[in-house]
């Protein structure tokens, strides 16, 4: 189904995981599309030549989205190559890990760093491309987490900017229609390759092991999953949809809010 024929796409940190899947998604549906990366080249070239292969244009573009300067330049890339940008998909993101009851592993320095790519990253880009997204009655989709809606994760700071994120998704879903649409998805635990180059091959099937026996359907999300996800929101399906938070998680919020209960 190429329902996004002749539209062009961004996706920051598409180089891996989610961000991988989003951008052979989209261009499987005939998006072209810049997939954007801040350091991890060889993987980036190889999910551009995977898109590519899927019939549509590809580009991998360098940019650190934590920089205004960088997010302007990735929006004037797409449009020097395509003329329009129609859909922008905020992926990118980072976190530190930190046991939720220790404040001391925090410092006002990790929380700058974490926010300034999973928070002002996407505000940034969404202000780069606004103009270009009105034209187009173009999509914002973010990619936030279950971290922002029951604070859990990787650290209180990661929990923090995810809340913010959806708290930005329904801000700028009010204040850009009704041109823009614009909307969040908030996984779970998924099983990509950061699990496992983190935590070992070992580890990360253990931690999914033990999310799926605890979650009503008993499985655990890829990346596909959750790109099958976003392509919904961006794309002509969800034209009635803005400001919503898609939780994309087997389940998992349901589970928490049992166990906090008990």
């Amino acid at each position: 189904m190429e329902t996004l024929k002749g539209k062009v796409a961004i996706v920051t940190g598409a180089a891996t995981g989610i961000g991988a899947a989003t951008a052979i998604a989209l261009a499987r549906r005939g998006a072209n599309l810049l997939v954007n990366y801040r350091s991890s080249v060889a993987e980036a070239e190889q999910t551009a030549a995977a898109a590519r292969a899927e019939g549509c244009e590809a580009r991998a573009v360098r940019a650190d989205v934590a920089q205004d300067s960088d997010c302007r330049s990735l929006v004037a890339a797409a449009v020097e190559a395509w003329g329009r940008v129609d859909i922008v998909v905020n992926n990118a993101g980072t976190t530190k890990f930190a046991a939720h009851d220790d404040l001391d592993a925090l410092s006002s320095e990790d929380f700058a760093t974490l926010y300034a790519t999973n928070v002002i990253g996407p505000f940034q880009m969404i202000r780069a491309a606004q103009e270009q997204l009105k034209a187009q009655r173009g999509t914002v989709v973010n990619v936030s987490s279950i971290a922002g809606i029951l604070g859990v994760g990787s650290s209180i700071a990661y929990a923090a900017t995810k809340g913010a994120l959806n708290t930005l998704t329904l801000s700028l879903a009010r204040a850009l229609a009704p041109e823009i649409r614009v909307n969040a998805v908030c996984p779970g635990y998924v099983a990509t390759e950061w699990f496992s180059r983190r935590f070992g091959e070992e580890g990360s099937q253990r931690i999914a092991a033990g999310v799926a026996e605890v979650n009503p359907l008993k499985q655990v999300a890829g990346p596909e999953d959750i790109a099958n996800a976003i392509l919904f929101l961006a794309g002509p399906e969800s034209g009635q949809i803005t400001g919503e938070t898609l939780l994309v998680d087997s389940g998992s919020h349901l589970a928490l809010a049992l166990a906090n209960r008990r």
